[in-house]
């Protein structure tokens, strides 16, 4: 049950979906993602569907010859499954970053078309990347998925260019005569 297998044994037995192989990669490496989930606001059932999360984005990146580790494995998977919680968070918590970057709204005024126009034409002025990276972060993309896609040299590159792209589209905003109007009529 505790026996050391090897990286390269491991990557083949998820690759061919090994149940012995998932089996102890379940023993032996989800007390380290339950530690970490525990200790970020998780529950038990977050951490199982992070394991399980990560166990398919392992496979997927196995499957498609896209796995390029630069660790041990054990610390590679962490790695997947951090940042699946980490989006899981943002998920949880978008609601409330969004309320503070906007005046408050009554729930009679969500989906207010005003609004709404407004950070429209503010999105239409960013750049092509700002645009495609706050798309991407919106759709619950890792910023490791958004560097990968957007062929970014690390997650970190992706993080920041996320802030300041939000950064732009906030000036945007704010420079919009029909905000100030809107602010005016609250």
């Amino acid at each position: 049950m505790f026996r050391k297998i090897s990286d390269s044994a491991i990557i083949d037995g998820v690759r061919r979906q090994d149940d012995q192989t998932l089996n102890w990669l379940y023993d032996n490496y989800l007390e380290t993602v339950r530690h970490h989930v525990l200790r970020n606001s998780g529950s038990d059932a977050d951490v199982s569907d992070v394991f399980q999360e990560s166990i398919i984005a392992l496979y997927r990146q196995i499957s498609e010859n896209d796995l390029k580790l630069s660790t041990d494995l054990k610390g590679y998977f962490f790695g997947i499954a951090r940042n699946i919680w980490s989006a899981q968070l943002r998920k949880k918590s978008r609601n409330t970053s969004i309320e503070s970057d906007f005046p408050d709204e009554d729930e009679n005024d969500s989906g207010n078309p005003v609004l709404e126009r407004i950070v429209s034409r503010a999105f239409k002025l960013l750049s092509d990347d700002s645009q495609i990276i706050l798309t991407l972060f919106s759709e619950g993309y890792s910023y490791q998925e958004i560097a990968s896609k957007m062929n970014l040299k690390n997650e970190t590159y992706a993080r920041r260019k996320k802030y300041l792209s939000k950064e732009s589209l906030m000036e945007f905003v704010k420079l919009d005569p029909e905000y100030k109007d809107y602010l005016g009529l609250r």
